[in-house]
Formats: C-alpha cells, sequence, structure tokens
C-alpha cells in the first residue's frame, strides 16, 4: 500500500515548521463551507433557546423580539469568519455578547457556546502569535472584570440579598459568587488551552508531512543512485569479462592468420584456434554468470560483507590468478605471479575485484606493452591489507592509463582514447575502501597496485571480517603458465619510480 501525504499548502512549504516564523494554511474553501454551515447552526439555536427562555420568564422585563435578533445575530454569525479574521470575530462576538446580556436578551446558552468557540479560534488559526495571545489577555481580562462588576452590583441590590439567606456557616452569595468565577475561569482556560493545543497539532502535522516529503525525495535520490551504481557495475564486469576475452581472441587470431601461409604452421593454427575456441567458451561462462546474477533476487550481499545465496561472486577470485596468468602466458605475453605473504580469506567481493583489476591490467599490457614485454603478478597479503601489483617493463604508448579520469566514479565524462578499463579499476577500489594506483615507471614499463585495508583479527593476522583460516596456497606460473617455486619476499616495486596518473 502506498502511503498518500496530504498536500502542504504555500506557507507550510515555504517555513520549516521548526522556524518561530511558521504560520498555518488559510483556511480550506471546505472549511470556510463549515464555518458558515455552523455559523447558521448556533443562530438557528440562539433563535430557539431565545423563545424557550422568553417563555420560561428569564428576566422580568427582556428586551423585545427585534432586538434579541439583531444582538443573537450579531454574537453568532460573525463565527462564519472565525478561521479567516478570528481576532476580529472574537471582539465581535464578546462585545455583542456583553450587549445582549446588558439588554437581558432571555438567551445564554448558544451565547456562551459561541464565545468559548470565538476564543479557541484564536488560539488556533491566528497566523500572528503575538496579537492571539494579546486579543485573548484583553477580552478575558474585559469579561472577568465585566463580571466581577455584575456579582459587585448583585451583592449590593437589596432584592438580590433576600433571595440568599444567611444559613450555615458559609454564605450562600459567597458561594454563588465563587461558583460563577470558577466556572468562568475554567472555561475561559480551557477554550486558551485547546485553541494552544490545536495550532500545535496543525504544526505537529506540517512538520509530519514535511519529513514526509523529504523522506520521498531521499528515497527518489537512493534509488537514483542505486540506479547508477548498478549500471557502472554491470558496466564494469561487461568491459572485464569481455574485453579480456576477446583480446585473448584477437591476439590467437592474428598469429593463426599469419601461419595460415606457412607450411610448417598447421599444428600451430590449430592450437591458436583451440585458445580462441576456449577463450570464447570462458566469455559466455562469465556473461551467462552475470545475467544469472541479474536475473537471481536472492544474490544480493549480505550485511558482513558476504555473498547472498546463489551470488556467483566466489566463482571468480583471486584464488583464480595462477588460472589468468596462465592463460595469458598461453596467448604469447611473458608473465609470472608470485604470493607474498601467508594467504588469508578475503571478502568475495574483494576478491572478485582484485581479480577483475589483475584481468584488466593484463588485458591493458597485452594491447599496449608491446610484443616482447613481460608482466608480473604479485598478491601480497600483509598485516592488516592486501595488495595486487600487476607491472610490466614494456614501452608501449599507454594512452589509456593516461587519459584524464573522472573526478568521481559515475560523473559522466568519458576519459580520452576510451578508457573505460582504468575508470572501472578505480571504481572498484572506491567500493571497496580501498586504492589504486596507476602510472608508467621511470625505469620503462607501467604498473598497477591496488591496496585493499582489512580487519585485523583477534590473532593478528588480517583476515576477512576479522575471520582467519587456512586456504589453498596459490603458487606462483612462470612464463609459459607452468608453476615454480615460491618466493619468500619480493620487495614492491619503488614508489618513486611511479607516475600517478590524476585519480578518479
Amino acid at each position: 500500500m502506498v502511503a498518500v501525504t496530504p498536500p502542504a499548502g504555500p506557507d507550510e512549504t515555504r517555513v520549516d515548521p521548526d522556524d518561530p516564523t511558521w504560520v498555518r494554511n488559510p483556511p480550506s474553501p471546505e472549511q470556510r463551507r463549515a464555518d458558515a454551515l455552523g455559523a447558521g447552526a448556533l443562530f438557528v439555536g440562539a433563535l430557539l433557546s431565545h423563545v424557550l427562555g422568553r417563555t420560561a420568564g428569564m428576566y422580568d422585563v427582556p428586551a423585545s423580539g427585534a432586538v434579541s435578533l439583531a444582538w443573537l445575530a450579531a454574537a453568532t454569525l460573525p463565527l462564519a469568519w472565525r478561521r479567516r479574521w478570528p481576532s476580529l470575530v472574537l471582539v465581535l462576538v464578546s462585545s455583542a455578547f456583553v450587549g445582549a446580556v446588558t439588554m437581558q436578551v432571555p438567551e445564554t446558552l448558544f451565547l456562551n457556546i459561541v464565545l468559548f468557540t470565538a476564543l479557541y479560534s484564536v488560539g488556533a488559526w491566528e497566523r500572528t502569535r503575538r496579537r492571539a495571545a494579546v486579543v485573548r489577555a484583553l477580552v478575558v481580562a474585559g469579561m472577568l472584570l465585566w463580571l466581577v462588576v455584575s456579582l459587585f452590583q448583585a451583592s449590593t441590590d437589596p432584592d438580590v440579598l433576600e433571595q440568599f439567606d444567611d444559613v450555615g456557616a458559609f454564605s450562600p452569595l459567597v458561594a454563588y459568587m465563587l461558583i460563577q468565577l470558577l466556572t468562568n475561569v475554567l472555561y475561559f482556560s480551557g477554550a486558551w488551552w485547546f485553541g494552544d493545543h490545536a495550532w500545535s497539532a496543525a504544526r505537529d502535522r506540517a512538520r509530519m508531512r514535511r519529513r514526509t516529503r523529504e523522506l520521498q525525495a531521499e528515497r527518489v535520490r537512493v534509488e537514483a543512485q542505486a540506479v547508477t551504481i548498478e549500471r557502472l557495475r554491470l558496466a564494469r564486469e561487461l568491459h572485464d569479462a569481455v574485453a579480456h576475452h576477446v583480446s585473448v581472441m584477437g591476439v590467437q587470431a592474428a598469429a593463426a592468420r599469419m601461419l595460415l601461409d606457412s607450411e610448417t604452421g598447421t599444428q600451430q593454427v590449430a592450437a591458436a584456434l583451440e585458445q580462441i575456441e576456449d577463450s570464447a567458451r570462458d566469455a559466455i561462462d562469465e556473461l551467462h554468470g552475470l545475467v544469472g546474477t541479474l536475473r537471481e533476487h536472492e544474490g544480493a550481499e549480505d550485511a558482513d560483507g558476504t555473498a547472498g545465496p546463489g551470488e556467483p561472486v566466489g566463482s571468480l577470485a583471486v584464488t583464480r590468478l595462477p588460472e589468468l596468468v596462465a592463460e595469458v602466458a598461453g596467448s604469447g605475453l611473458t608473465a609470472t605471479f608470485r604470493v607474498v605473504g601467508d594467504p588469508a580469506p578475503l571478502p568475495p567481493v574483494v576478491s572478485l575485484n582484485l581479480y577483475r583489476i589483475a584481468q584488466e591490467a593484463l588485458t591493458n599490457v597485452r594491447k599496449h606493452a608491446g610484443a616482447d614485454a613481460t608482466a608480473d603478478v604479485r598478491l601480497r597479503y600483509l598485516l592488516d591489507a592486501v595488495e595486487l601489483e600487476v607491472a610490466d617493463d614494456g614501452n608501449g604508448l599507454r594512452r589509456t592509463a593516461l587519459a584524464v579520469l573522472p573526478r568521481r566514479p559515475g560523473d559522466g565524462r568519458v576519459p580520452v582514447g576510451g578508457g573505460f578499463g582504468i575508470v572501472g579499476m578505480h571504481e572498484r577500489m572506491a567500493a571497496d575502501g580501498g586504492t589504486l594506483t596507476t602510472g608508467p615507471r621511470r625505469s620503462g614499463g607501467f604498473v598497477v597496485r591496488a591496496h585493499v585495508p582489512l580487519r585485523r583479527s583477534s590473532t593478528g593476522t588480517a583476515g576477512a571480517e576479522g575471520t582467519v583460516g587456512p586456504v589453498g596456497t596459490v603458487g606462483p606460473v612462470g612464463p609459459v603458465g607452468t608453476a615454480t617455486s615460491p618466493v619468500p619476499q619480493v620487495a614492491p616495486y619503488p614508489a618513486e619510480t611511479l607516475q600517478e596518473t590524476p585519480d578518479a
């Protein structure tokens, strides 16, 4: 069910309800019609009460019918504008109330209802709060003063005194006066408090509507941001999954074409075509996995950073870097792989991103470093971080890496030369809270270094989400994909030899 938020008026939209200058919206047409009908109903009720009072002999010398009709109309009909001009209505109604009682109009029930309704309306609808307090204070003070004067005059009237016998310890006249005072004080106080409470309730409703609009706007922004993030993620996955395999296929196809004219190249052509077939099959498998991720509703990442049910993140991880390097070496590029430090389990997303970065970096080496270049892939497990480094000694022109990168991932600026791979690397590291350094080496070649901090476990070894467990040792891969012996210590390339490109 979608919650429907009541529309806010111009004043509520313009001023924050928490601001002291906030004012309530003017009454709606429906409210004005209700006030007009209410004023008419009170006028009719006052006329009926006037007839009953005159019949019951409320006053010895009551006002004439025409005078009574005029005073009752003056007291009740202004309530039709009680929300639009509440202070003016209160002044008119209170003046008509005093006039009707002074002229001995035989009706008091509806006159009291009208008076306290007008007092309530000032507290609930007067847009200037200072005016509301001043007008109500003056009217209440005037009415109480008039009541006290009337009681004093009654206490000195011999005809009134004859109606109260001095029986008991407490004078009946004093008791009557106290009842009148307490009743009026309670009614005036109640009308004052309920009016202020209605104003506060309207302010709370405006505050709730404003918060609801802000939450709805934030939800729209978050949804748009989520769509953008997902679009960028899909772009990275498609780029990394397709570009690498298509690049290998292109290299092998070119080699096969050059060997077609050679009488002794039949076996080599067959091997190249077989590698093209394998690369195409791998590309299709990765595309199927990506499509499966899109169609899987339960493949979201859990709050602890691990893969959710059905998520194919674990199919590509740093444990498959030897296969990646071997594949690259099989395409004709000299490539080596080394693991430094004690391997520790990594969050699936971090492991996937490191694999993709290595894949993209090796693709760039094959495309830009030259035919005689050598690629060196190193995976370092540090005390509280993991670091991936892909370096080459080629002399090719690295236009993609040296292209101007966006200041923020996904800001819409396309890098010069179409360097989406470098942009994707930066975005992957930004998502993992890591850093990526790319640039040419002064001694020749190019280096890509990804650094991802990890949480420290209780045993002092870096691990995924504070856990450490044994994993299979990833052995180095030789120039043609054959396993070689581990190297205990491999120093990183010196930082001073790296010319960093602009950060994404």
